[in-house]
């Protein structure tokens, strides 16, 4: 079994920064891919950002260049730096870690979430 803690959301104006960060533990050792999804209201969950064991990162058409995504492999730890925060970022992010095969995800875990909220 694997634990996803999240930490790091909270309120920001736009074009404000925050950093959220996802601690992995239990049995993490097969696991080759984590990422970031969001869910806003009303909304499909939707990709935002994904690194590989590898370190090769992949992003969301509308976050490129303002999102960051990196991984601290000594603390099983990954992050999204989110910089030039918008109010169509507003929603809840979650972390998320998986075994993927190809293009198939074979099994994977979920975060219990954290609301970003971009507002004047």
């Amino acid at each position: 079994q694997v634990q996803l803690v999240e930490s790091g959301g909270g309120l920001v104006q736009p074009g404000g920064s925050l950093r959220l960060s996802c601690a992995a533990s239990g049995s993490i050792f097969s696991l080759n891919s984590m990422g970031w999804f969001r869910q806003a209201p009303g909304k499909p969950r939707e990709l935002v950002a994904t690194i590989s064991s590898g370190g090769r990162t992949a992003y969301a058409d509308s976050v490129k260049g303002r999102f960051t995504i990196s991984r601290d492999n000594a603390k099983n730890t990954v992050y999204l730096q989110m910089n030039g925060l918008k109010p169509e970022d507003t929603a809840a992010y979650y972390c998320h870690a998986a075994r993927v095969a190809g293009l198939k995800v074979q099994y994977d875990y979920w975060g219990q979430g954290s609301q970003v909220t971009v507002s004047s």
